[in-house]
């Protein structure tokens, strides 16, 4: 299994993977009844004819399973990801799944608190720019609410409140964790969106994390891929 930390206490790490570079090379070569047993060059261009030209189906046969952990603002845009997950239009058949830790059973413990407080952007309304210079301040007012939260909810839970009603008072700050298997586009897909500049920072650390694991569990692939968009 490889493991990366992404933020403060975040981390993405991969559990289990389905297939191999060779996958979407004999997923395409079935057409004409070939399997590949050992790459060569002409299955790079292969692979680099798919990925220009949009050809994703033989990239769909490649499955990751990670174990993620994140702040909830970051998981609530990652959920919003389905481009090449999707096999039917019938929404019960699908070639991804999610599972999330449940502050119905488990206690929220860990909070992000940003280690830069950026400006809001004056060109986008969504986005930020720079720093703010008021870091010290702005950090005593993150944590100093965060704690008065996280006490009051602490406190709920003393005094036998149910964990799933305690839980409605708790900052978007705080982590999750899921475990997500996606096919090999879904995950592209993912990353081509997050991991570019207009996306919210924090999500783009994650995007960068996820093609750093993708390229060490399926570097032929990936990389060519990579290539094809012209992903810098």
């Amino acid at each position: 299994m490889i493991k990366s930390n992404v933020l403060d206490k975040g981390f993405i790490e991969v559990i289990d993977s389905l297939g191999n570079d060779l996958t979407v090379v004999n997923s395409a070569r079935v057409s004409f009844g070939k399997r590949k047993k050992y790459w060569d060059k002409s299955d790079e261009r292969l692979v680099r004819y798919l990925a220009k030209y949009k050809h994703y189906s033989p990239f769909r046969h490649l499955q990751v399973q990670f174990h993620i952990k994140a702040p909830e603002f970051v998981m609530r845009q990652w959920y919003k990801h389905v481009v090449g997950i999707e096999t039917t239009s019938n929404s019960v058949t699908k070639d991804h799944a999610w599972n999330e830790i449940s502050g119905r059973y488990v206690p929220v413990e860990d909070y992000y608190i940003p280690s830069v407080f950026r400006k809001q952007s004056e060109d986008n309304k969504q986005a930020s720019e720079g720093e703010i210079e008021s870091q010290e301040l702005a950090d005593m007012i993150w944590t100093s609410t965060l704690k008065s939260t996280t006490d009051a909810y602490e406190g709920l839970l003393k005094l036998g409140v149910a964990k799933e009603q305690a839980r409605a008072m708790l900052p978007l700050s705080q982590y999750t964790e899921v475990y997500w298997t996606a096919s090999f586009q879904a995950i592209m897909n993912f990353i081509e969106l997050r991991n570019e500049k207009t996306s919210q920072w924090e999500i783009q650390e994650y995007a960068r994390v996820l093609l750093e694991l993708m390229k060490e569990t399926f570097p032929k692939i990936t990389n060519i891929w990579a290539e094809a968009h012209d992903w810098s």
